[in-house]
């Protein structure tokens, strides 16, 4: 059974990959592979052996001698377990989702546009790549992404040419997010998880990642897709006063979401609803002054009334979304079964090459990288987790700090190995196959670049 469930997947994911080949949106095949896998392991539920406890990071115990019910019911409470915690994930994204497209409806993001004064496309990308480094360690790497390809939108018209900018900043964004405790999914679970602290995470991991960053940015540069300047926009007038304003407010309630975490100890989502609240209710009050917005004729009556929320979430991309849910929720799949944690526990025991000894305990650098690398194709969140059960080193071992780094940066390697790269994607439209020719070996060079790097400081700390 176990075997079927892999194939299926493996399936699923060429599906997903084929999508512009095939014709299929890539949701489908993605929705379809989670209902799948979850449904053939309520039939099989008798015939499995092991369980993944992932409250407990560990496989749960006497789990082969349970009867019919009570794996059905352990299998019933995994599920809206993890469909939960996806669902955390989502609620966050639709919150920070609605807030960037709240502030292109006043068209805030003119605000930022006028700051570059540059038409050189070189410099443009040093520009673009610096903002994704520092804003994804501040409001996240997915919502920094939503934000800079929403203002490289206004910036850049030539779809070509915005392509190679895309690809560049989900690798600085993933790049920024690894050394930040709320800036990545994963680097978040290890600091809830108590493995790692914010301070010895900066201090640890600010270097790797601005290499990992620095690197493909620096090739790129010489690239002919960054020679030249971009053709100069016509200057056109704001669609609303209030744009700064609520570029200001927008992006102040996004960074304001980890405080709240901080003092209230919720899930981020939280924080971003009450976020958006704020920056919805000021929305209501500059739409109903009557200022001129284009896309509302001011002299209608319905315009007047015209609700930016109720229009920011007709913008809001739900394929996305959908597709994130159904990826998330097969790789829980696969993940309930054990079967990642055998899989990186089998790593671990099998691959002790290029190991060091670090506080009495023997790690293998090739299995972290490994980890990184796989985090392309499988979703990082489910092997951060393995690892919290395979490890038991204590805070801010620096094993911590580089699974952080592997599984925050890895995923770049593949447009769908991070949210970073998905956003983008469908933001984008960008091409699987095309992403892993143009870019894949740019963020693998500084991957490896940065992971070098860690391992050389280590040696310092």
């Amino acid at each position: 059974m176990e075997t079927l469930l892999i194939v299926i997947f493996v399936l699923g994911y060429l599906a997903i990959t084929l999508e512009h080949n095939l014709k299929i949106d890539k949701l489908i095949p993605a929705l379809a592979m989670m209902a799948i896998l979850w449904a053939l392991m309520a039939f099989g539920i008798d015939s499995f052996s092991t369980w993944f406890d992932s409250g407990k990071h560990a496989l749960l115990e006497s789990f082969s001698g349970f009867g019919h019910e009570e794996k059905m019911h352990v299998l019933e409470e995994t599920l809206l377990h993890h469909l939960g915690k996806t669902s955390e994930i989502l609620v966050f994204l639709l919150g920070a989702m609605t807030i960037v497209e709240i502030i292109d409806y006043f068209d805030g993001f003119a605000t930022i546009k006028s700051f570059v004064k540059t038409r050189s496309k070189q410099k443009i990308l040093w520009i673009f790549a610096f903002l994704a480094f520092i804003l994804s360690a501040i409001i996240d790497n997915l919502t920094a992404t939503i934000v800079l390809i929403s203002i490289l939108q206004k910036i850049v018209k030539d779809r070509n040419t915005r392509l190679w900018y895309a690809g560049l900043i989900v690798i600085a964004a993933n790049a920024g997010g690894a050394w930040s405790p709320i800036g990545d999914v994963t680097t978040t679970m290890l600091w809830i998880g108590n493995k790692v602290s914010t301070a010895k995470l900066i201090g640890y991991l600010l270097l790797p990642s601005l290499v990992c960053m620095l690197l493909p940015t620096f090739v790129a540069s010489f690239m002919p897709a960054f020679k030249g300047e971009i053709d100069a926009d016509e200057a056109t007038p704001p669609k609303s006063k209030f744009g700064p304003k609520m570029l200001y407010l927008g992006l102040s309630a996004i960074v304001f979401v980890p405080i709240f975490k901080t003092i209230t100890h919720l899930p981020p989502y939280v924080g971003m609803m009450l976020s958006l609240a704020v920056v919805a209710t000021f929305a209501e009050i500059y739409s109903s002054s009557k200022i001129a917005i284009s896309s509302v004729d001011p002299e209608s009556d319905a315009g007047a009334h015209h609700s930016p929320v109720h229009s920011a979430l007709t913008k809001i991309e739900l394929p996305s979304i959908l597709f994130f849910l159904g990826i998330l929720m097969a790789v829980a799949a696969l993940e309930s079964l054990g079967l990642l944690f055998n899989f990186a526990e089998g790593l671990k025991q099998g691959m002790p090459l290029l190991g060091t000894e670090i506080e009495g305990t023997q790690i293998s650098d090739l299995v972290v990288i490994l980890l990184g690398i796989g985090s392309a194709v499988i979703d990082n969140v489910p092997l951060v987790a393995a690892s919290l059960g395979m490890f038991s080193e204590p805070i801010d071992n620096p094993l911590w700090h580089f699974i952080a780094y592997s599984a925050g940066t890895g995923g770049s390697m593949l447009i769908i190995g991070s949210a970073a790269g998905v956003v983008a994607m469908g933001m984008e439209k960008i091409d699987f196959f095309w992403y892993l020719r143009k870019m894949g070996w740019l963020a693998f060079i500084g991957f490896i670049a940065g992971a070098i790097c860690f391992i050389g400081m280590r040696f310092f700390f």
